[in-house]
């Protein structure tokens, strides 16, 4: 049976939309085998940096990813996450999921293990821990830092409270004024890392680069794809065997310049042979001569006419012009 044109154009369109679009479910990061899948979620209130193919990990080993963001209701009380795990394993119902943010942009997943002995199915739902970004993580380990700096304040002023009861009044004054400089200092730090400090808006700065950073994550991966792509027709190009071919060429010309700078051949011959040299001119010059003699006696080598005159002048002897003497 013979299949028409037709219907082999229909036949390889459907096959082309469906690859079509189980590569952009891949690329969503949806599972290409239904029946494989394992789904749970959580919510949080900020997932800055997240997106849809965002790695989850547990102890550091990848087990799925981000497959759906969508928000709680209409109010945004808050985002439900959905991740798809590609791993058979037993995870706690007690289990907390939390967000790792990079530096450069872009955010993951992790799960913490919990302790309990029953093990969530598809589509459960784990709690999630607060997420801190990065002027999160740097203020609350600051924080301990200036409690501390601010106890040992205290007790630098006690000791010399102490101090100044024993020490003169020039020696009291000195050690009030280091205490008042080491006041100013913590206050200066403490300004610096108001909500409006200095630091505070240079960390904003940082992270709305490393914002940006992520947003041109497509760019800087089509960029090394295309490098990548160069890189790998330079190698497949058959570079051994163009250098083969053109040192067999180059010889081959060495071999044929030793030939003219020898007397071997007609070429090395004529440039080396000065003789032979000296032949070809004479050749050349007898040759001018005849053509030359036979332009201007024509009747002594071709006799058309009956009764003409015999042209009995003697042959010329030399060419009209001679190329052999200088002009």
């Amino acid at each position: 049976m013979k299949i028409s044109n037709e219907t082999k154009i229909g036949a390889l369109t459907a096959v082309a939309i469906a690859v079509l679009i189980l590569g952009f479910n891949f690329l969503k990061g949806k599972s290409l085998s239904p029946g494989s899948k394992f789904t749970i979620y959580t919510e949080f209130q900020n997932i800055d940096g997240l997106s849809t193919s965002s790695p989850v990990s547990i102890n550091g080993l990848p087990v799925g990813k981000v497959i759906s963001l969508k928000e709680k209701d209409k109010n945004l009380s808050a985002i439900v996450v959905g991740i798809f795990l590609d791993r058979d394993l037993n995870i706690p119902d007690d289990s907390q999921v939390f967000m790792n943010s990079a530096l450069l942009g872009g955010s993951s997943l992790g799960i913490e293990l919990g302790q309990s002995t029953n093990y969530i199915q598809s589509g459960a739902v784990l709690a999630s821990k607060p997420y801190k970004g990065m002027l999160d993580k740097i203020q609350g380990s600051l924080d301990p830092a200036l409690a501390s700096l601010n106890l040992t304040l205290q007790s630098v002023d006690s000791v010399m409270q102490k101090l100044g009861a024993i020490l003169d009044p020039n020696t009291q004054h000195n050690l009030q004024a280091i205490v008042a400089n080491l006041g100013a200092t913590s206050s200066s730090l403490k300004n610096l890392l108001a909500t409006n400090g200095s630091l505070q808006k240079s960390l904003t700065n940082i992270e709305t680069l490393t914002a940006g950073f992520s947003n041109k994550q497509a760019d800087f991966d089509r960029m090394i794809t295309n490098f990548a792509t160069t890189s790998d027709k330079f190698a497949a190009a058959p570079v051994d065997q163009i250098v083969i071919q053109l040192q067999s060429t180059l010889k081959q010309l060495d071999g044929v310049v030793a030939k003219m700078n020898s007397s071997e051949g007609s070429l090395g011959a004529l440039i080396h042979d000065k003789k032979l040299y000296e032949e070809i001119r004479q050749t050349n010059r007898s040759l001018n001569t005849l053509l030359d003699d036979f332009r201007l006696h024509p009747k002594r080598y071709v006799n058309v006419s009956v009764f003409g005159r015999k042209d009995k002048t003697g042959p010329i002897t030399a060419p009209v012009y001679d190329s052999t003497k200088a002009q």
